[in-house]
């Protein structure tokens, strides 16, 4: 058996991938993070202009003024939704960089077990190979003891 595991290049090649993949999915994660937080400050503003303008509306308010804030409400709603859609391709995104990084790993795993099973019978083939080089050892210094003298054994 051959100290060298053939498929080393293989699972080289998967932990680089394995390693794009994590970072990939790093950036999808904290890009799904962005644009939720950039939703919820437009959620946040829209709140607290519809506030303003409830308020205005009960001090009275011009039909110029009312239109106005109603424009930029609608505005708003428009950016909102327009966001939502944003941040539902994001974790789509997410999720698919999900799926490949857990392919990646999937796969650097099965090439890690196949190495580690090929490092595990080189270690029984050198095994085998120190206990039969140490019994020929044994052996011939048994066999060293007995150089053809038999008045020894008189």
């Amino acid at each position: 058996m051959s100290n060298q595991f053939h498929l080393q290049p293989l699972l080289d090649l998967a932990q680089t991938r394995t390693d794009d993949a994590a970072r990939r999915l790093g950036e999808l994660v904290a890009a799904e993070r962005d644009v939720a937080q950039k939703l919820q400050m437009l959620e946040d503003y829209r709140r607290e202009y519809n506030d303003r303008f409830v308020e205005a509306a009960r001090s009275g308010l011009s039909p110029d003024a009312w239109r106005n804030y109603g424009a930029f409400i609608a505005k708003l709603d428009e950016a909102i939704l327009a966001q939502r859609r944003i941040v539902e391709q994001s974790r789509a995104q997410t999720t698919l960089g999900q799926r490949q990084w857990l392919d990646q790993r999937n796969k650097l795993k099965a090439f890690d077990t196949l190495s580690q099973r090929h490092q595990a019978g080189v270690a029984r083939s050198e095994a085998r190979q120190e206990q039969k080089m140490a019994d020929e050892h044994a052996a011939r210094r048994g066999l060293a003891g007995f150089d053809g003298d038999s008045s020894t054994l008189d």
